[in-house]
């Protein structure tokens, strides 16, 4: 997964504007996730479940209005014609998000696909804090 300002996925490729930040903030901005999944030969033609899920620094889900803070979906690839036996089959999504309200801190986005998580499945970002007004000269 890769933190960008904005991200599309067309074709089987991802198109990432202003891709690679771990810092935002203070003000609330859109940003974009975009996500690359690598399925196994074996898991192909089948429906994987997806959700990516906003943690704060503490593990515990991000929240606004009461609801997590969350990007639900599912994927399927197909094998195409001619492609060798157990070959990794690549997957690509690209989540457009909104400014969200968020105070200063670390979060982490992280993937679940089919309730199963890894170490490697997130990224993280840190939420700056505004700075302080400047002192009155004097």
């Amino acid at each position: 997964m890769l933190l960008a300002d904005a991200a599309q996925a067309m074709g089987g490729k991802l198109y990432v504007l202003g891709g690679g930040w771990s810092v935002m903030g203070p003000a609330p901005t859109a940003s974009a996730l975009a996500v690359k999944v690598e399925v196994p030969w074996t898991e192909a033609n089948r429906r994987h479940d997806l959700v990516i899920a906003l943690l704060d620094a503490d593990g515990r889900p991000v929240t606004t209005d009461g609801r997590p803070v969350e990007i639900r979906g599912h994927l399927e690839v197909g094998r195409p014609p001619g492609l060798p036996a157990g070959t990794p089959l690549d997957a690509v999504l690209a989540v457009n998000v909104g400014p969200l309200p968020l105070t200063p801190g670390c979060y982490v986005w992280r993937l679940a696909i089919n309730g199963e998580s890894r170490d490697e499945w997130h990224v993280g970002f840190l939420c700056r804090a505004a700075d302080p007004p400047a002192a009155p000269a004097g």
